[in-house]
């Protein structure tokens, strides 16, 4: 079985993608830097719009601050290296996601939508750590995202936890497949691109 169907995604990464990540280290750690700063922020957006649900409170608390960890991480790294961190990028993977979320209806559906956007983001990051870890030539940076790729794994799980945590299982279940077929939808219609994580 393979590292994409594990996850649950439906398309793996185009190969070409860590050739063309590894040509500017820069501009992808830049990217990678301010994909951590979004999932802390986006954690943060979440406790605030959901106060009276318990658990996701509990359980994203720490992820805020393992997310934000991960930016300072980044951050140290390219500092090492004599990077600075360039601007911040439109992120035309997940707006599209975005895109795709149920508008109108009951705030139930929307707030489902919003943990299964999240784990989606989260299983895609994990599957580019795995790539980056396995096919860039450099040794440490190899050791460096596969440490990313294991912390990730365990996010895009718990979301889909919390999801079958608030929702009945059957519903996550097949909202989550439709999920993943838009993704890989999307997924194809994005330009293949080395400066971006998505």
């Amino acid at each position: 079985m393979s590292k994409v169907s594990i996850l649950g995604l439906k398309l793996p990464t185009d190969p070409r993608w860590v050739n063309l990540a590894e040509i500017s280290l820069q501009e992808i750690l830049t990217d990678h830097a301010y994909c951590e700063q979004k999932a802390a922020s986006s954690a943060i957006s979440l406790i605030q719009r959901n106060p009276e649900r318990e658990r996701l409170v509990e359980e994203l608390a720490p992820i805020v601050t393992e997310e934000w960890g991960h930016f300072r991480q980044v951050l140290a790294e390219m500092k090492k290296r004599g990077l600075a961190l360039g601007r911040q990028r439109k992120d035309d993977y997940v707006n599209a996601l975005m895109e795709n979320r149920v508008k109108g209806g009951h705030a139930d559906n929307a707030f489902l939508d919003a943990l299964l956007i999240f784990a989606l983001i989260e299983a895609r990051s994990c599957e580019r750590f795995r790539l980056l870890s396995e096919g860039l030539e450099d040794e440490y940076m190899r050791e460096f995202y596969r440490r990313f790729m294991i912390s990730e794994a365990g996010h895009y799980r718990l979301f889909i936890d919390l999801a079958n945590e608030y929702f009945p299982e059957e519903k996550v279940k097949t909202r989550w497949q439709e999920w993943l077929k838009m993704e890989a939808k999307i997924l194809q219609n994005i330009e293949v691109r080395g400066d971006r994580m998505h």
